[in-house]
């Protein structure tokens, strides 16, 4: 096994994805723990990093480390100061936060606002986007509990929506009252496509979501289906508004690589968009790399 030139950790709001690099780049090991924010006690960052990481940093004590996502937010192991729009590697890696008392370095969020000035913000996914390696135009989603819709132009990040579907979908079928008749059940692509339909229906988002408990009511959904099409209705009032202002040839890049992911491309396809999917894991591994590399943390090979 190479000589580790560089640890990188993406470390978000439920777990953490590790990496350790070589001198060329290459990911000479890898771990995912489900330690992230919310499972973190306050103040207990490092002694997590050490629990779960420690070993590698003894065995490359010289190397650096580079961490990313919500690790670096006000409720992080030390919060680093957003950059905002147009956002590009460079400028990434110019502005890297360092952990007090420590050698250890965090990527710094993006920030932008939207037409009526309310900002919106990112952490993490500036990383995998840079990982993409695109250079032209391209309109990227990030499916997730806070799905984000960003649009690159030649490379540089210009704008971006956050859509809160997916913390709104467990909200709304743990705590609503939509949860009281939600049954477990095998999921159906046939109910989501019915989901995806009634999010075009007159009447808004707010009214289609009380329709889930009537059509329950009336035994027109069965208690097993109830999630596969409030999820459709969701993923289609946010896919829908997404891509409202690309031109019909315009294709999304979806990142990511769980279950979730198939969701927005058969969303995505309804609505007669084309679709290219990268693996979530490989472009934050990508990211840490190339941001290291542009802030001078690693020579060349």
């Amino acid at each position: 096994m190479g000589e580790t030139t560089l640890l990188g950790i993406d470390w978000g709001s439920t777990n953490a994805r590790a990496f350790r690099y070589d001198r060329g780049g290459t990911v000479i090991d890898r771990r995912h723990r489900e330690i992230g924010l919310l499972r973190v006690a306050d103040e207990g960052w490092e002694a997590t990093f050490h629990d779960h990481f420690g070993d590698w940093r003894e065995e490359a004590p010289t190397a650096p480390v580079i961490l990313c996502g919500m690790v670096g937010s006000q409720q992080g192991w030390s919060e680093a100061p957003y950059v905002a729009c147009p956002a590009s590697t460079d400028v990434l890696g110019a502005n890297l936060h360092l952990i007090p008392k420590s050698n250890y370095l965090i990527v710094p969020g993006v920030q932008t606002e939207d037409t009526a000035d309310v900002p919106d913000v990112m952490r993490g996914e500036e990383t995998q986007i840079v990982g993409l390696h695109l250079g032209e135009t391209h309109k990227v989603c990030l499916p997730g509990t806070h799905s984000k819709w960003v649009q690159l132009d030649n490379g540089l990040i210009t704008e971006f929506q956050t859509y809160i579907t997916g913390e709104l979908f467990h909200v709304l079928s743990h705590h609503s009252i939509l949860s009281r008749t939600l049954e477990e059940g095998k999921p159906s692509d046939g109910t989501f496509l019915r989901g995806l339909d009634d999010s075009e229906r007159n009447g808004g988002l707010l009214h289609h979501l009380f329709g889930v408990r009537g059509l329950r009511l009336f035994d027109k959904l069965s208690g097993s289906a109830q999630a596969d099409y409030l999820s459709g209705l969701l993923i289609g009032n946010e896919v829908r508004n997404a891509i409202a202002h690309l031109t019909m040839d315009q294709s999304v890049t979806l990142v990511g690589s769980d279950e979730l992911i198939s969701r927005y491309v058969i969303a995505l396809q309804h609505f007669g968009r084309a679709v290219e999917v990268v693996d979530g894991e490989l472009a934050a591994s990508q990211g840490l790399w190339q941001i290291a590399e542009q802030a001078g943390l690693i020579g060349s090979p």
